[in-house]
């Protein structure tokens, strides 16, 4: 990471959703994960819930957290894979204003280097939808801590170099 040592760290406020129809609170260790690193990264854990894979239950979900002004981006964790039961990109497809298909494309390179092929089964992504963030990785400890500390702890900091995402979120919703 490029950090700017001139440029003022700007905290912001993110919402964590596990997809998951086997954890709760208790088991959800990659959801812990994800939390940690936020808090020690200097951001807000705005909010934090568990939903079934189901889409309309994510949909709700994530619409509730994208019309809230109080949060600024959004990390879900699981429903990326191939089964039947996998369905966070699609629940993406229903918010999405504008794709960010350099994010999945990005994973996938970085898991490349600790699971080889097998990466080809994730379908990472993350969108903008109505000026929110939506970052979708996999349920996986590993997948969260190769998502988060691979792209989301640079562009998350708004002193990363040469450009984040922190700095284009007062011009997201733009027309």
């Amino acid at each position: 990471m490029a950090v700017d040592p001139d440029r003022i760290f700007k905290p912001i406020n993110i919402a964590l959703l596990t997809v998951s129809d086997t954890r709760g609170l208790d088991e959800d260790t990659s959801g812990d994960i994800l939390a940690g690193r936020i808090k020690d990264a200097g951001h807000a854990l705005a909010a934090r819930a568990i939903e079934k894979d189901d889409v309309q239950a994510i949909v709700r979900r994530l619409n509730d957290w994208i019309d809230d002004s109080g949060v600024d981006a959004v990390v879900i964790t699981g429903g990326t894979g191939l089964t039947g039961r996998d369905v966070t990109p699609e629940a993406l497809d229903r918010v999405k204003e504008k794709d960010i298909p350099g994010f999945g494309e990005l994973f996938r390179w970085i898991s490349y280097q600790t699971i080889g092929t097998s990466t080809v089964q994730s379908r990472a992504c993350a969108v903008l939808a109505r000026g929110t963030y939506v970052f979708a990785l996999p349920g996986s400890n590993g997948a969260v801590k190769d998502g988060w500390d691979g792209i989301l702890a640079e562009q998350l900091d708004s002193r990363n170099r040469p450009c984040n995402f922190v700095e284009l979120m007062p011009r997201l919703r733009e027309k």
